[in-house]
């Protein structure tokens, strides 16, 4: 049984005009007193009897039943359609309503017509408007066009066939110390090795609604294999390989593959200073006054001396640096070592050592001293996250500060504002007299040499860069301070002792040890520091 809304229609009659309720088919709702009164009020159609409408409505639940609205004779009523456009313009719906006796039927092209005269401009279901023609339905909202959604698209994705995880820690055994045997971090490759494929972006489809506005989908984001040297791609640009055996990584999106260069004894006068764009295994030393550059990693099995490392990857020392503060070391990652004294060390990752003696580290990862000794002495530790440690400080009150909450790399950049910010400020104190003096020669009718003139131009142009100039960096030094301010992470472990003598700063918050504290951890609650027990 096709389902049908009851519906209502216009009889015009020698003795006036009705209204005849005609009842729903098999589960189709009954007509409703809203949609009869707006029809009529459509139609200027008031003075009726509304109480006798209201019984025969709910006869014609049931039943077919006419209704006496006028004695009036009113003109015929065509068929007709309603067009109604939903809100995002996707789905528009017609309700019809039928021709009083002797009224004209709707065609299809006076449909599509009412369609056109709505707005729309798209989408129009033929299936649907014939539909309605073949078998009548009226009082129900029967979809007559529809838009057509974006189709959206999807990213290119790149997917790397070695490890690109810089954050990986070493293996530490029972006793704490670093086993060096077995640092799995190291992205080593072999000639032909596939390194990384390429999935690229399918772009999305324009949609429409049905009011002809386009609907455009989101942007995909397009990617490229993006390599050094040493390495190619296939044909079609979508898997890349390596040319050489070596070490793989990834910067910037940007693979590189290099071979290890070997040094099969110390660094010193019969190699010189080494700069390499892949990694360097020296077996030996690295003395005093030499230096090793690499683009990757810096692993020397011997002790380094006052010398200098700098490493685009990770630099791991099998035993340590005697810097005899002329040694200093730099890593874009992490740094792994057996100890550290009187040396200048940065990692742009964690550090991983046994002592620390009279250093300067800096570390944005954390800094853990452990293993048998585990000790700081001396010097200052920055970390941007945790510093852990068995000792810090000695019996003899060494002054030794830990700080960590904000990366070091801010903390430089503040202090380094600090220190230009004081220097323009002199620099300024020092022409502000001048001009002063010089204006009230001019006040009292001081004739001035063309040469004093120019001078006062130019020291007051000078006073004027020199405002502006600090006025742009106290605003940066301000919000860097807030930045400071405002952050309350990271924390200092003491595993065994911490001395008088060590000063510990959380954030931009102090606290100076004065009497030993055990198994302490050091925490910043709001203005304070907080020491609770391990």
């Amino acid at each position: 049984m096709d389902n049908k809304n009851g519906y209502f229609k216009l009889e015009i009659k020698e003795d006036g005009t009705y209204i005849k309720l005609i009842p729903p088919v098999g589960t189709g709702k009954a007509v409703d007193y809203n949609d009869v009164n707006n029809y009529l009020a459509d139609r200027k159609i008031y003075d009726y009897d509304v109480n006798a409408l209201g019984r025969a409505l709910l006869v014609s639940k049931d039943k077919a039943v006419e209704v006496k609205l006028t004695s009036a004779k009113l003109a015929t009523e065509d068929e007709t359609v309603n067009i109604t456009i939903t809100p995002d313009k996707m789905v528009a719906y017609g309700r019809f309503y039928p021709s009083s006796n002797g009224g004209k039927e709707l065609t299809m092209s006076d449909i599509v017509g009412s369609l056109a005269v709505a707005g729309v401009r798209y989408g129009v279901i033929q299936e649907n408007v014939e539909g309605f023609i073949r078998n009548k339905k009226y009082n129900e909202d029967i979809i007559l066009a529809k838009g057509v959604k974006p189709l959206e698209g999807k990213d290119a994705v790149i997917v790397y066939n070695f490890n690109t995880d810089n954050t990986l820690k070493p293996k530490q055994n029972e006793d704490g110390t670093v086993d060096f045997h077995k640092l799995d971090m190291i992205s080593s490759i072999s000639k032909g090795d596939v390194l990384a494929t390429l999935s690229p972006a399918i772009p999305g489809k324009s949609g429409m609604d049905v009011c002809g506005g386009v609907l455009t989908p989101k942007k995909v984001i397009q990617k490229i294999l993006k390599h050094g040297k040493d390495i190619y791609l296939s044909d079609d640009g979508l898997t890349m390989f390596a040319n050489v055996s070596g070490h793989a990584t990834v910067t910037d999106g940007k693979v590189f593959v290099s071979n290890t260069y070997d040094v099969l004894a110390d660094v010193d006068s019969s190699t010189g200073d080494i700069e390499y764009e892949g990694n360097v295994n020296v077996k030996g030393n690295v003395l005093t006054g030499y230096s090793i550059r690499a683009k990757g990693d810096i692993i020397v099995n011997g002790v380094v001396e006052g010398a200098s490392l700098v490493a685009g990857g990770q630099i791991i020392l099998k035993r340590g640096m005697q810097g005899m503060s002329k040694g200093t070391m730099e890593a874009g990652s992490n740094i792994i070592t057996k100890f550290i004294e009187n040396a200048v060390v940065k990692a742009g990752g964690y550090i991983t050592t046994e002592a620390i003696l009279h250093c300067k580290v800096m570390a944005k990862g954390d800094v853990t001293v452990g293993g048998k000794k585990g000790f700081i002495t001396g010097g200052a530790i920055q970390s941007g996250t945790m510093i852990t440690a068995k000792t810090a400080g000695s019996t003899m009150g060494t002054q030794t500060i830990l700080e960590v909450g904000i990366d070091p790399g801010i903390v430089d950049e503040f202090r380094g504002l600090e220190k230009k910010i004081a220097s323009l400020e002199n620099d300024l104190d020092k022409l502000l007299p001048i001009m002063d003096t010089y204006k009230k020669k001019i006040s009292s009718g001081e004739v001035l040499s063309q040469e004093r003139l120019d001078y006062i131009r130019m020291a007051t142009k000078n006073c004027i860069t020199l405002r502006a100039e600090i006025k742009e960096l106290t605003k940066k030094y301000e919000q860097l301070r807030a930045e400071i301010g405002s952050s309350d992470s990271g924390s200092i472990r003491i595993e065994n002792v911490a001395y008088p003598g060590v000063k510990i700063i959380i954030s931009n918050v102090n606290y100076f040890v004065k009497t030993e504290v055990h198994y302490t951890r050091f925490i910043r609650d709001k203005a304070d520091i907080k020491v609770v027990p391990l």
